[in-house]
């Protein structure tokens, strides 16, 4: 295997990354054999896996449109992974272009591609940081750079929170950037839920344990608490689906995955 521009010296291109897997879930290229095999086991248990990937990217799309209508303009993507269509900054801009868009990824090679893709577009940007130390991506200069703190700002973690163990205290994470935001800001959640699925899950999650990531799926409940000091908005906790769905044959879809957004009052 060998290394290209996007991969340092740092990069481990013998282990799985999740942010990878998940590009090849969704069709993309920015991949390595390593992380195509270890997705093709997944696909083995999970035949759905790719069309679980595009349920949440979906959700994600249309989260960021209810965002902009709702008079959002600043966005905090924790978690981005590999930048493919239809990213953030893409929906957001195309919508009110004055929109700002902070990416946050601990992959070193999706940082590198979403560098070259931002190129240029001084209304976005990227950093390298982990979701698990909240308060070095909060005082990050490029992202106080960027973002205003004074103006509301939507915090992004999706298909992020079931790589965090509770060992590494997740609600404590999200209550960290919930207070660093102010009213009127929003929050949008999505995480693997193995509902009816446990049996395949396990299958599943000793395939992550070989990757950069283990897997840690939560019910609708556990999910749910993580909007604390949020009022969840219509309709709730809910199937990725399920979340305003733009066609009423959405929400036949089946998924692993439950999401939904809280705004801050």
């Amino acid at each position: 295997m060998q290394r290209s521009d996007f991969t340092g010296e740092s990069t481990d291109l013998e282990r799985p990354s999740v942010a990878r897997m998940y590009d090849y879930f969704l069709g993309g290229s920015h991949n390595f054999a390593v992380d195509r095999e270890a997705a093709r086991q997944i696909m083995a248990v999970a035949p759905d896996a790719p069309m679980i990937a595009h349920a949440n990217r979906a959700f994600l799309r249309r989260a960021v449109r209810f965002l902009v209508e709702s008079g959002v303009r600043q966005f905090l993507d924790i978690g981005s992974g590999i930048p493919t269509v239809g990213n953030v900054h893409e929906i957001a801009q195309r919508l009110a272009p004055e929109c700002r868009v902070m990416y946050v990824d601990i992959d070193p090679v999706a940082v590198a591609y979403s560098r070259e893709i931002l190129a240029g577009n001084d209304r976005a940007g990227i950093i390298q940081e982990d979701l698990r130390q909240p308060e070095r991506i909060l005082n990050h200069p490029d992202v106080r750079k960027l973002l205003d703190f004074r103006q509301p700002i939507a915090v992004m973690i999706v298909a992020v929170l079931h790589f965090i163990p509770d060992s590494d205290d997740p609600a404590g994470i999200v209550a960290t950037l919930r207070d660093a935001i102010p009213p009127g800001s929003f929050l949008a959640l999505s995480q693997v839920n193995e509902e009816g699925r446990e049996e395949e899950a396990d299958q599943v999650k000793s395939v992550y344990h070989n990757t950069d990531s283990s897997l840690h799926p939560r019910t609708r409940a556990e999910l749910a608490r993580f909007f604390a000091g949020f009022d969840l908005v219509e309709p709730g906790v809910v199937w990725a689906p399920e979340w305003r769905p733009e066609t009423p044959d959405q929400v036949d879809d089946m998924t692993a995955v439950v999401c939904g957004v809280g705004r801050l009052p």
